[in-house]
């Protein structure tokens, strides 16, 4: 499997205790195996280079826990959101959606537990469906090769930003049609 990780620096040997323990599928090293998504939501920062570093990754033998946008990826992403211990653990890679809210600036109201979780569910459904694949143990971490990086050039980095506006808009136009159809 081709992986794909965009960031500020080369990376690797990825640590996958780095990070924050309330993302989506918890701690562990996240990455995607669309190239294309990890190049156009890169993020320039001043002062520094943007890099997409490129991995390989063996499954054989690895525990693989898949997700598609059901109750169970959203109860898992609820649970982990809310810093509660991990109920999947015993699994070296996690692959599934990366839940739009955040990608798509949504004020956090998605999971902020202000909507019922029904219309959560149905509002982390719409839009893109991007695929997020995290290493959650040294096991899987070892399964993954590092083969290369590269700088993202600013010029190309600058050419995504009206895409990545427009699918934004339609995100949220989709979020808000679908808010006020049930709040009628």
């Amino acid at each position: 499997m081709n992986l794909f990780h965009a960031g500020y620096q080369a990376i690797p040997n990825p640590d996958i205790h780095y990070g924050r323990k309330n993302a989506d599928f918890g701690q562990g090293f996240y990455l995607s195996d669309d190239e294309f998504f990890c190049r156009r939501w890169a993020k320039e920062r001043r002062g520094q280079q943007v890099y997409l570093n490129k991995y390989t990754l063996d499954l054989s033998g690895l525990a693989v826990k898949r997700f598609s946008r059901d109750r169970e990826w959203f109860d898992y992403i609820q649970t982990n959101r809310a810093g509660r211990k991990d109920t999947l653990s015993q699994y070296d890679v996690i692959i599934g959606p990366i839940a739009n809210d955040t990608i798509f600036d949504t004020n956090g109201i998605l999971t902020s537990g202000l909507l019922d979780s029904d219309i959560s569910l149905q509002a982390l459904q719409l839009g893109p469906n991007y695929t997020q694949v995290v290493i959650k143990t040294k096991k899987g971490a070892d399964a993954l090769r590092y083969c290369s990086c590269e700088i993202l050039p600013n010029e190309q980095l600058k050419s995504f930003e009206a895409d990545e506006r427009i699918e934004e808009a339609a995100y949220q136009e989709q979020l808000g049609q679908l808010l006020t159809n049930l709040l009628e």
